[in-house]
């Protein structure tokens, strides 16, 4: 990813942040992780972690029902030009660091067999 990209993904990582954190109810801590812009720039995903990992199904099915008020919101709050089509998803990748992390640390885990 170039430059540009790397500089609207982050921009809009930040503002994706605010918005799920102004209208989610409170019920879980819905954080993004990360996002993968298109490489024709038309299409990006905010990976998003959510704890507690129970409130995930409720969460990703909130964030999905509130994208077209995302975008808006983006739309108003950022400089971008043509704004790409926003999706949403449940970072794997961080719940499967975390599971490693848990393991490694864990007394009956992998940490003592390294």
């Amino acid at each position: 990813m170039d430059i540009k990209h790397e500089k609207i993904a982050g921009a809009l990582s930040r503002v994706a942040a605010e918005f799920f954190n102004l209208e989610s109810n409170g019920a879980s801590l819905i954080t993004v992780t990360s996002t993968k812009l298109s490489p024709d720039g038309k299409y990006m995903t905010f990976y998003v972690s959510v704890l507690p990992a129970e409130k995930e199904d409720a969460a990703l099915d909130f964030m999905k029902r509130k994208r077209s008020e995302l975008r808006e919101y983006v739309k108003a709050h950022s400089r971008i030009g043509r704004l790409p089509f926003l999706e949403v998803a449940i970072d794997r990748g961080e719940k499967n660091r975390q599971k490693i992390d848990e393991l490694l640390l864990s007394p009956e885990g992998l940490g003592d067999k390294l």
